[in-house]
This record gives C-alpha cells, structure tokens and sequence, in this order.
C-alpha cells in the first residue's frame, strides 16, 4: 500500500561491515517495494558525539516517526521510545526485553559450524568470542551443545569484553597466538564472526601454525571483503540478512501505522556455509577415508555413488563402511546424500531457477521422497524454504 506522505526513518547502526550493508539494503527495499519513506542514514560515530539525546533532538526536528538502530543500553532505548519514535533495535550486545531487536538464530549458527567440522572428520574443536555478547556467547553454546551430544570437547579463547574489536593487537604475538600454540592438532575452530576469523588467520602466522593442514578457521557473515581479505580465505556461514531486514521494514511501517500492538523481534537466520581455503581439507589419519572424503567433496558436481568411492581406495566396501560411519557418524551413501542436500539447499538462495531444475544440477531427482528428506532436514518444503530465507518471497 502506497502512503501519500512518506514515512520517516532514521537508521542509526554500522554498516562498514556487509552484516548491516546487507540489513539496510533489505530495510530499503521493503519500503521501495510496497510503501512509501524517507531514510537518514545517521553516521554512526553521531551516537557518541551527539549522545541519545543529541539523536532524538535532531530526530524531532526532521521529524522521524521510527528508529533502526544500535542502542547502548535500555534507558536510551527507553528514552527514544518516551519521545514518541517507534523504535527497532539491533542487539549487536544484548536483547532489550520490551522492544523489537534484529536478533538471530545464533544457537542453530553454532550447530551448523559444529556439524560441518564433524562431516569432515575433525575430533579436536574450538571457539574464539566474546563472553558479555549475545551473538557470540549464544553461537559458542549452539557450538558446544552439538559437539557435547557426540562426546566431544571444546577449547575457548574468550575476551570478556569488546574493547579489542578495533585494535591491531592480533598482528603482533599474544595470548592468542599463545593459545593457539598450545592446542592440539589438528583441529577446527569457529570463530563468533569474520572479523575474529580473521584474528585467527593472522596470529597462526605469527607461529608458523599451517591453515588448513594444521588448524580450520570459519567464521560467520560471509563478509566477502573480510573473508578474502584473510590469508588464506576465510570460509564462513552465510545468513538471510536482507531477509532480516526486509522484515524489520515490515515491522516498522507495520508500528508506525498502529498494525500491531506488541511487535516481535526479527530473526536472521544461517543458511548455509561458503567453503574457501582456510577449511578446505579433511582432517583424517585414516589414509582411506581421508582419499574417501577428498574424492566426495571434489566431485559432489558429478553423478558419483558408493562405487565410486569403492574405486578410489584399496580395501574391501564393509571395511570402508565401517571406518566411514566410525569418522563422520554416516554412511557413505547418506553421507553424500546429505552433501546434495545441502547444495541444493544453497542454491535454491543463490538463483532464481526452477525448483527441479535446482535439484537435478545438485545431483538429486525432485521426487516426493527428496521433498520429504528436504522437510525432515529444513521442517518446511523447498519453496517454503525460499520463501523463509529470500527478501520479498
């Protein structure tokens, strides 16, 4: 519905990294798309110069009906929603009960980093964050509780605040690099976003730890620049962070017209995992299931099946077998099936083509018994899938 006056909104949150690059272009376009607004785009550093108060007096002079913004603490919060500005705050420390955040599925993050190291075989795990921030210390649980249900254990490097976030203290030897030295190889680790992958990337080198012979690094944003940035590339877990936005567009207009009495917070959601070099290898002592696995991961393109992987190794199918399931936890046959399914998964995000079209170039035929694997694995049908994660679906 088009609005004769337009609706005026000020976005108040960083967008030097792609995160909130990604935010805002999904907050603009929902109001391009079916409304009618006004954005100023408030330079970030203003939240500190200018102070809440500084904000709301120029809000009340441009005459803002709504606020996108990162908020320090509950009472600025409040102060801005006493002033009459329906507000949405992102939670880039923590959640405030009693007003919508931009949040997200930081648990199931956590799990998707943890599941996708144990599909490459790994046995030794690691976290890097930060304690007193809810997206990082809610990414390490989810991290931790996935590997904990397979009996394994989990080192941590955690800052107890974030006053290390700007400074360049990890391109010179410290208690990081120190850390690193000291656990066992190899191993995986996540990181709580690109930014502290990078730390990682930067302080191996420091001790001549190899990545990813001897450490994996993944973060989470897939901030390309970040992630590229890294030496070696950074993989990291992609997440529906337009679609995050396009719905706090949604909200907000939804607030400013009276739609909606107790508005609920936004989720942005992990998707699926972009893989560069710094996780680019399996880590197995079992020469077999380490050619196994390198096989299936370079030909997941191709047509391949069990007998494929049978040809690329020395040793009977049951020992196979056994030794497979003793190191991911899955047959080979589910273990590629499994495989498909995430590519197809990652492309049904990546391009608009038919839903059959999609699963017939991930390897799979769209038959009703791939649309129930599909709904076991995601809880919702390919379309509704897209749906879920696409801005505007």
């Amino acid at each position: 519905m088009q609005q004769n006056s337009p609706i005026k909104i000020i976005l108040l949150f960083d967008i030097s990294e792609q995160y909130g690059q990604n935010l805002m272009m999904g907050i603009v376009r929902y109001f391009k798309e079916n409304s009618n607004a006004l954005f100023c785009k408030v330079p970030f550093y203003y939240r500190e110069t200018l102070g809440v108060n500084g904000i709301i007096s120029f809000a009340k002079e441009w005459g803002a009906q709504g606020m996108i913004a990162q908020i320090k603490n509950k009472r600025d919060a409040k102060k801005i929603k006493d002033a009459g500005i329906h507000l949405i705050t992102e939670d880039f420390h923590e959640r405030f009960d009693g007003f919508p955040n931009i949040t997200g599925g930081y648990f199931q993050t956590g799990q998707m980093g943890a599941e996708y190291f144990v599909n490459k075989g790994f046995k030794n795990f690691a976290f890097y964050g930060y304690k007193n921030i809810v997206w990082s210390r809610e990414r390490s649980i989810g991290f931790e509780s996935y590997l904990k249900e397979r009996s394994f254990e989990v080192f941590y490097f955690n800052h107890e605040d974030d006053a290390q976030i700007t400074d360049l203290w990890h391109y010179k030897p410290s208690a990081l690099s120190m850390w690193l030295q000291q656990l066992p190889k190899p191993i995986a680790i996540m990181a709580c976003d690109d930014g502290r992958g990078q730390h990682i990337t930067e302080a191996c080198k420091h001790t001549n730890i190899r990545i990813p012979q001897d450490v994996i690094v993944l973060g989470v944003d897939n901030d390309e620049l970040s992630c590229n940035l890294s030496d070696p590339p950074l993989s990291s877990i992609t997440l529906d962070t337009e679609k995050g936005g396009y719905e706090a567009g949604r909200l907000m207009e939804s607030m400013i017209m009276g739609k909606v009495d107790k508005p609920s917070n936004v989720l942005v959601l992990p998707t699926y995992i972009v893989t560069r070099q710094s996780t680019d290898i399996a880590a197995v002592n079992d020469e077999c299931i380490s050619k196994a696995l390198t096989f299936i991961h370079n030909n997941l393109d191709s047509d391949i099946n069990v007998t494929d992987v049978l040809a690329q190794v020395a040793i009977p199918r049951r020992s196979l077998e056994k030794k497979f399931l003793q190191v991911t936890g899955s047959s080979i046959y589910k273990y590629i099936s499994k495989l498909r399914m995430q590519k197809f998964s990652e492309h049904l995000l990546k391009t608009d083509k038919r839903i059959s079209e999609i699963a017939y170039e991930s390897g799979l035929n769209f038959t009703n018994n791939v649309a129930r694997q599909f709904k076991q694995i995601h809880g919702c049908t390919p379309g509704e899938y897209r749906k879920k994660h696409l801005p505007g679906k």
